[in-house]
């Protein structure tokens, strides 16, 4: 986020007067939202908490907030507190102090918010009001009297700003509904959120609200998320939105999509060779096209990745099918993709099992992220590690969800957590999770955070590779283009034989016979054997390439890449002279007769 961001979360839940309830979620409210919205990673905003404060402490705090403020300044103004009505129909927040009856002393007119949100020259400001409004406390206390609804929307959206480039408000909900907290607790037990601000965290943290995929949870995105996931809680709240703004306004990163890079352009040159006329450079440009896909520079192998896809839905199918194999080197493939920790006692410390991510650097390089809070994954140089928490006893199973570029994959997880082995019995042990304060750990209600696969933990390709490469299929193309050789050298044999026979049969006269010329120069031997080898030379450049695709992790992309290149000339040469060769059989065959 290049812009300054600020917010402030006002949350009250403790008040003076009898007959205003106790709310249980704000703390909790603040607590929640202040970290996902200062997480650099996520909203990166500069945050201010204010905590069970006065009538006048937050007129103060709300002012302050908004002035001496930039054009370039977004800021984000959160209430989880109880919301009152006058008489005549205002709309109070209650401070700490309110006194149900004196309002306009004790409480925090919406008019007052609205004239700061009006006055401020922050480019953009949102509020959000998690509040219980009017009469929903009259049961409890004659203090607090219901009179007829009021829209609260309509508290805040009366003025346009007078400068600024907009403003938006989102309510936990709107006229008499509750805005429910979460299920009844029992005593003694740790408050939640309430239903609203739980959705705004949730949808933030995990990048669920991202509904667009495009890396960046906006404004409406995030009010429809927190609509639907109200709603679904509870059909009796209803969530409003009402804004004036230019543009999108972007609240948070997502780190729920795949990873996108931004592509290098192609050279002119090779863009130049794939829009050619001319098969051969259209062949060769895929090539070279194959080769930049390989590279450690992300954005040029996703620049390549991006001009093979559109090779592969326009080009015609020998060529589609080059760059349609190009493009299945990078999909995700994580080894192995089912992990099963068996049975593990209760209490032990986390086990851990690693997971290899095969292919070339775009192919690994993409985000990572459980479904479930007992699952951690950390990125090493190879690939995953994968930890299980022994926390709670019974069938654990979960899934790990890769997004890369262009690909999806899954990881499934299980393993059953049984009663703890009895003391002095034999335990095995997996070293300890990292100590890592700013990440939950498994076995806690907090959300996992997604990791990203990247360059920065994959080591340079070594020199050699680990194993020794096939060579079989580089040797079938090789052999393959030997023999396409072979029969065209065997056709230009046979022609020159041929042209011969022709030439003394004509010299011969009516006493002459075609067949024994031919014979006697031996045109008809180099053109059965040029007929075999070139039909042999596709078969055997048929089997290179199939097994290239079948067992493309044994090779290396240079061999690959001579596979391709050594087919495809063989099968340019064998196809050419198999043809004359026919055409010259057929030729001889039916002239023989007449000569």
């Amino acid at each position: 986020m290049t812009d300054s961001r600020h917010a402030l979360i006002i949350a009250n839940d403790r008040y003076d007067d009898q007959g205003l309830k106790k709310l249980k979620a704000p703390a909790q409210d603040a607590a929640a939202l202040e970290r996902v919205l200062h997480d650099p990673q996520i909203g990166d905003f500069e945050v201010e908490v204010v905590h069970n404060a006065s009538a006048d402490l937050m007129r103060r705090r709300i002012q302050g907030f908004f002035n001496s403020r930039r054009r370039a300044d977004t800021l984000l103004l959160h209430f989880s507190c109880h919301g009152l009505k006058s008489e005549s129909g205002e709309l109070y927040l209650a401070a700490s102090d309110t006194e149900p009856p004196l309002l306009a002393a004790t409480a925090v007119p919406s008019q007052f918010i609205r004239g700061c949100m009006s006055g401020t020259r922050a480019g953009r400001s949102v509020l959000f009001l998690d509040c219980c409004y009017g009469g929903a406390f009259s049961r409890g206390s004659s203090s607090v009297r219901a009179s007829g609804d009021i829209n609260v929307l309509e508290s805040f959206a009366k003025d346009e700003p007078a400068s600024g480039r907009g403003w938006a408000v989102i309510t936990a909900s709107d006229s008499m509904e509750y805005a429910f907290e979460g299920s009844k607790l029992a005593e003694n037990s740790t408050p939640r959120p309430s239903l609203f601000t739980h959705a705004v965290v949730e949808g933030l943290e995990t990048g669920e609200a991202d509904l667009d995929a495009d890396g960046n949870v906006s404004l409406d995105d995030l009010y429809e998320y927190v609509y639907r996931h109200v709603r679904d809680q509870n059909p009796h709240q209803t969530p409003k939105k009402a804004a004036e703004l230019q543009g999108e306004l972007h609240l948070a990163h997502s780190r729920r999509g795949g990873i996108k890079i931004v592509a290098v352009p192609t050279p002119p040159s090779l863009q130049a060779a794939m829009n050619s006329d001319e098969f051969l450079k259209r062949q060769g440009a895929v090539t070279e096209l194959r080769k930049r896909l390989q590279r450690r520079e992300l954005p040029m192998a996703e620049g390549a990745r991006q001009h093979l896809e559109e090779v592969a839905r326009n080009d015609i199918q020998p060529i589609a099918d080059l760059a349609s194999d190009a493009l299945s080197e990078i999909r995700l493939a994580p080894s192995p993709d089912h992990l099963d920790f068996g049975l593990v006692p209760k209490g032990s410390p986390p086990r851990k099992q690693s997971v290899t991510l095969l292919g070339p650097p775009l192919a690994r390089h993409c985000v990572a992220q459980a479904n479930q809070s007992w699952l951690r994954v950390d990125p090493t140089g190879s690939g995953l590690e994968v930890y299980v928490d022994t926390a709670a006893e019974g069938h654990l199973s979960g899934d790990i969800v890769l997004k890369g570029v262009a690909d999806e994959s899954v990881i499934h997880v299980e393993a059953v957590v049984g009663p703890a082995e009895e003391p002095g019995g034999p335990t095995e042990t997996e070293p300890p999770l990292p100590n890592d304060p700013t990440r939950p750990m498994p076995g806690t209600d907090g959300k996992q955070t997604p990791v990203v696969v990247g360059p920065s933990h994959i080591p340079p390709p070594p020199k050699k590779p680990p194993k020794t490469p096939s060579r079989r299929a580089p040797a079938l193309a090789g052999a393959a283009l030997a023999l396409a050789v072979t029969a065209v050298i065997t056709l230009v044999l046979a022609i020159q034989a041929a042209v011969a026979a022709v030439m003394e049969r004509g010299d011969a006269g009516v006493y002459g016979n075609v067949e024994d010329n031919v014979r006697e120069h031996g045109a008809l031997t180099p053109l059965i054997v040029c007929l075999i080898t070139g039909a042999v030379a596709l078969v055997v450049g048929a089997f290179a390439r199939h097994d290239l695709r079948a067992r493309r992790e044994h090779y290396t992309s240079k061999a690959a890449s001579g596979t391709h290149t050594l087919t495809s000339i063989a099968k340019g040469l064998a196809i050419p002279a198999l043809i004359l060769a026919v055409l010259a059989g057929i030729t001889y065959l039916v002239g023989s007769a007449h000569w």
